[in-house]
């Protein structure tokens, strides 16, 4: 997720301000004059990283399309306490009304971008590979894989629908790796090229039953780093072996250790599902 469309986002933005709007800002009704206009600035209260900056246009546009939007960064920049992020002006009433909303988005899509940040640079150095998980929240995947990519992290399958991630439920279903993987190469009907095939695996037994069904990508599922040591050097030592992601309990103060291990990918539920909104304020001039 590189870039967002309004069309896609238009509808949070809407259901975002039906349930704070209601039926009217009635604080900024009867306290601001209706033909006042005013101007304010966004400014950072914490150091991090901006995303989200075209979603706080959208939001002033849906309030009132007078409104204008200036950013005075682009997303992916680095940010610092008393930095100016964008302007907006126009109708007091419509930037009151939208001022929430706005910051909403732009401080949740600010922490999750300044989160995989700071996974990232635990890895420079190494071949590892930050991805994100589905843990979204809902309705906000291409919003939270959005911070993610401004972030410096990759994304990983965007559903269900997109990838094939044969996880301990399915296998237990399917009695095993080797049935799971054949259930989906028949339905596949030789397009295997079109859709990637991903095991979850939690032992190196496991780890061999999936490399013998010849699978594309293995996640390592909570394995210790020693284990994992061990995994990299028996798919290094198989030809066209499987790509493989770390998973599970992975933290800020692990991460660097796992990405040591030689893996490919480390994936990190917490980017999105645990992310701490940065801090951010709208102030009128």
């Amino acid at each position: 997720m590189t870039e967002l469309k309004r069309k896609d986002i238009q509808p949070l933005i809407d259901v975002a301000l039906s349930e704070d709007v209601g039926s009217g800002d009635i604080t900024s009704n009867w306290t601001v004059p209706d033909s006042m206009t005013a101007s304010a600035d966004f400014v950072a209260k914490a150091t991090g990283v901006v995303s989200g900056l075209q979603v706080a246009a959208w939001v002033f546009d849906t309030v009132d399309g007078s409104a204008a939007f200036e950013s005075k960064v682009s997303d992916g920049e680095r940010v610092h306490p008393g930095d100016l992020i964008a302007t907006v002006s126009g109708p007091a009433r419509g930037l009151l009304t939208g001022e929430r909303t706005a910051l909403n988005f732009l401080q949740r899509m600010s922490g999750v971008a300044t989160l995989t940040c700071r996974y990232v640079k635990q890895t420079l150095g190494t071949d590892a590979t930050i991805l994100d998980t589905r843990k979204t929240i809902p309705g906000w995947r291409k919003l939270d894989k959005y911070a993610v990519a401004v972030g410096g992290g990759k994304n990983h399958r965007f559903g269900l629908f997109d990838m094939v991630l044969i996880k301990e439920n399915h296998i237990e279903a399917a009695d095993g790796i080797g049935p799971a993987v054949n259930g989906v190469r028949k339905h596949l009907n030789g397009n295997a090229d079109d859709v990637k095939i991903e095991v979850e695996v939690k032992t190196l037994i496991e780890l061999e039953e999936a490399m013998m069904a010849a699978v594309d990508w293995v996640m390592l599922d909570n394995m210790g780093v020693d284990t994992m040591v061990e995994a990299v050097q028996m798919v290094r030592n198989q030809r066209g072996g499987p790509l493989l992601e770390a998973s599970g309990n992975v933290t800020l103060d692990r991460v660097k250790e796992i990405a040591g291990t030689g893996v490919d990918y480390i994936s990190v539920g917490s980017l999105t599902h645990s992310a701490t909104a940065l801090d951010i304020s709208m102030l009128f001039r």
